[in-house]
């Protein structure tokens, strides 16, 4: 691997990004090392096109905050007599260098550094109840133990799934992803309840054949009949229900998790939606079906 791209590996990117302002963010200089250019010809470029870069896009540390980098992070203790504040770039603001900085490369490492934030994302929305327990500095501990990366792979590994949560309008990977993952970590059943069904909630239950499956819905129409029939002759069977007294839609994981959502599993991120885990006993739910 050249020089240049060593840089490039995802830990070290994941460790390039910090959190300020409840943002997350990584530091000019970082970006600049990454891109291959001066920290000053790439904030000089930013300023040509400044109104590319609103506050939400870009802004540059307070005292307070910059001191809290040095002291967190030994790469940046030149800064520490710096009469100058370094910029923070949010994930926007880093999608739109790559526009400004007229280079195939900025356009690929951008591209590196989005996956960076994405698995980020998916790492703290997994681990949420845990982060809440983990102080700034003892999280900032971890990475100059270098133990950050493998407590990402670990906790990446983990079950454990949120208990609750919000799909804005447009996340439609991001909440296909989700649902997928709850899907493929059931063991030996899965209960939906949902009113409409149709071939991509299929899709969804094709990726995971050990378990079984019943689905109970109220519009148990043709259509609906004859996806059915097709997908059993391909797939593991799986059990549809005509179902009425429903309104909301709920996934019944294994026969103890339960699963409340905001819309239906073929809608998911087309709209703002939540969900959320019940603490109830599926048991419960399922003596009413029969």
């Amino acid at each position: 691997m050249s020089d240049e791209n060593k840089l490039l590996t995802d830990g070290n990117i994941k460790n390039m990004i910090f959190s300020f302002r409840g943002l997350q963010m990584m530091i000019d200089r970082d970006l600049a090392e990454l891109y291959g250019v001066p920290t000053k010809r790439l904030n000089e470029q930013v300023k040509r096109n400044i109104n590319r870069f609103p506050e939400n896009f870009r802004f540059q540390l307070t005292d307070n905050e910059k001191n809290e980098l040095v002291a967190n992070c030994d790469r940046f203790k030149t800064l520490k007599h710096s009469s100058v504040n370094p910029y923070a770039f949010t994930e926007q603001g880093i999608a739109m260098l790559s526009a400004v900085l007229h280079s195939q490369t900025a356009v690929e490492i951008s591209i590196k550094i989005m996956e960076a934030f994405v698995d980020m994302r998916k790492f703290i929305l997994k681990n949420a109840t845990i982060f809440q327990r983990l102080d700034k500095i003892e999280q900032k501990q971890i990475e100059n133990d270098n133990k950050f990366e493998l407590l990402f792979q670990a906790l990446d590994k983990n079950t454990l799934n949120p208990k609750q949560g919000v799909f804005y309008d447009g996340q439609v990977f991001d909440a296909y992803k989700f649902v997928t993952e709850l899907i493929k970590g059931a063991k030996k059943s899965i209960v939906l309840i949902d009113n409409y069904i149709d071939e991509t909630i299929l899709t969804l239950f094709s990726k995971n054949q050990k378990i079984d499956v019943k689905i109970y819905t109220k519009n148990l129409n043709k259509q609906l009949k004859l996806d059915i029939e097709k997908y059993n002759t391909q797939y593991k069977p799986i059990e549809i229900n005509r179902f009425s007294k429903s309104h909301d839609r709920f996934l019944i994981i294994d026969n103890k998790e339960i699963y409340h959502f905001g819309a239906s599993l073929k809608d998911l991120g087309k709209k703002w939606f939540a969900f959320s885990k019940f603490d109830m006993e599926a048991i419960e739910i399922l003596e009413k079906l029969e």
